[in-house]
């Protein structure tokens, strides 16, 4: 199993782009905060975020093999299979069954989209965008485009409603917030 060192310097290996860097750091922070809030594992949970991109660089064009080359990447530290299943799941490439990959699949999304909140916010702080101003701007389709409503909304997945669920991913980035500029 790798550690979360090791794995944080295999990303920055294998991902150049600092606003990618950002993201998945983000994903990271949000899949910590939800495994705290449903007691499961923070390392296999932070992990599967930070992993989960990996092989972006070489797939963005592509997307039919992201996550597959991730896969043959992270083969070397026998992760566990739940980790690499949900990875695969993110995109859409696998269904999703477990809370770990509901889990990966709707904070990915949400990460960019409370980027966006924040940018959008008076104050550009995260810390200032509350439930009230989160869900405004959900309803507005155009704003954050790529932040898929539909994964976000699947949040129900996990037996949490949207405005809880925008909340604890808000909560975990908050904790990364000076890295994330925001």
């Amino acid at each position: 199993m790798i550690d979360r060192a090791a794995a944080h310097a295999l990303m920055e290996s294998k991902i150049e782009n600092r606003n990618l860097r950002k993201h998945i750091l983000a994903v990271e922070a949000g899949m910590i905060r939800l495994a705290e809030h449903f007691g499961e594992d923070k390392n296999i949970w932070g992990l599967t975020g930070l992993l989960h991109d990996l092989d972006y660089n070489v797939t963005a064009d592509k997307p039919d093999q992201h996550t597959f080359i991730t896969e043959d990447w992270l083969k070397p530290y026998k992760l566990p299979a739940e980790m690499i299943y949900a990875i695969r799941c993110h995109p859409g490439h696998a269904e999703c069954h477990s809370r770990l990959d509901w889990a990966l699949y709707t904070t990915d999304p949400t990460t960019g989209f409370l980027v966006a909140c924040a940018l959008m916010h008076p104050s550009k702080k995260l810390i200032n965008v509350d439930t009230e101003f989160m869900l405004r701007r959900f309803k507005e389709k155009r704003f954050a485009a790529g932040a898929t409503r539909e994964n976000m909304a699947a949040c129900v997945n996990l037996g949490l409603e949207l405005p809880e669920f925008l909340g604890l991913i808000r909560d975990g980035m908050l904790t990364i917030s000076d890295i994330l500029g925001l």
